[in-house]
């Protein structure tokens, strides 16, 4: 008897085969509709009908999120107004398996109309839509999921990869950078993995900080008021090179504390963060190193410190 867990595998299956098919097929007609969207002055108009629609609202969320205006038309309510919101600055990106959506063609008579250039994807190279289009990224012929129906499955699986490798080809072409990302994205786990150490760490005048010949009973009082369980070692010049943990306090307790220097005691060479690392990169680190606080340095010298519950205080996973 075939279960729920064997049906999902065969669908999964079938649009894995869909999805190597399309990557196999990718030519010279996705550069083209590459170079169409990055040619545009003003924005890309994504458009689709049905199921394909669906799909097209979330390339051209993922196109704006990636430093690329883009913005979705209803083809339905294109011929009802809302081609006022297509402009001649603009491309046109639009999805359609059978290439003949009936609901489209208004908007590519106004595409030709006033000279807009229209990117598609399609899986019929000789539909209405194909022919229509500047540049078409073609997709390949591939079993739907949903045998019994037809319904859209393998198809907009492929349309929804396709959508998303554009938006990547044109995001590295046109080079968008992670810095560019944040400022899209400020709310939210990613955002704030994308925030720079700068915007969250403690500044100089926070900073626990003792000479290398400091006694060692002075590095524990700094520990103790600094409130972050760790003092930053630094030479005559200013220049970080170990740290005191509360760690390393315990581990020397039994061999005379007193006596010893801030330099007996110390990590030499400890880890830091550089002012523009990521918080998310920062977090990666405290939490492969297993430790808890990393100074800010810039030229050798402290500039601030990031404690691992200031990553997790803004929500950084």
């Amino acid at each position: 008897m075939t279960t729920p867990v064997d049906i999902a595998r065969e669908v999964i299956a079938l649009e894995i085969a869909g999805l190597n098919a399309l990557q196999k097929s990718l030519d010279g007609g996705f550069s083209a509709v590459v170079s169409l969207l990055d040619a545009a002055d003003g924005r890309i108009i994504v458009s689709g009908m049905g199921k394909s629609g669906h799909v097209a609202r979330k390339i051209a969320s993922t196109f704006a999120s990636t430093g690329a205006p883009a913005t979705f038309v209803h083809p339905g309510e294109a011929s009802h107004g809302d081609l006022g919101m297509v402009s001649s600055k603009d491309v046109i990106l639009a999805l359609s398996k059978s290439g003949e959506t009936a609901e489209l063609r208004d908007l590519l008579a106004y595409a030709a109309r006033f000279s807009i250039p229209v990117a598609a994807i399609t899986g019929a190279e000789e539909s209405t839509l194909a022919k229509a289009a500047t540049a078409a990224l073609i997709l390949p012929q591939s079993k739907e999921a949903c045998g019994e129906t037809r319904a859209p499955t393998t198809s907009t699986t492929m349309m929804m990869a396709a959508g998303d490798a554009l938006a990547i080809a044109l995001l590295r072409k046109r080079g968008f950078t992670a810095d560019d990302f944040q400022g899209f994205h400020p709310g939210g786990n990613l955002g704030a993995a994308l925030r720079r150490v700068t915007d969250l760490m403690h500044g100089p005048e926070k900073l626990p900080l003792v000479k290398l010949s400091s006694p060692l009973p002075e590095a524990v009082k700094t520990i103790t008021t600094g409130g972050f369980g760790c003092a930053g070692i630094v030479d005559n010049d200013g220049c970080l090179i170990g740290i005191i943990t509360d760690g390393d306090l315990r581990r020397q307790f039994e061999t005379g504390l007193a006596a010893k220097t801030a330099a007996d005691v110390m990590t030499k060479s400890p880890r830091t963060a550089a002012s523009d690392a990521l918080a998310g990169d920062v977090l990666a680190l405290m939490s492969r190193e297993k430790i808890t606080a990393l100074f800010v340095v810039e030229n050798m010298r402290p500039i601030g410190l990031v404690h691992v519950h200031d990553c997790l205080s803004i929500g950084v996973l």
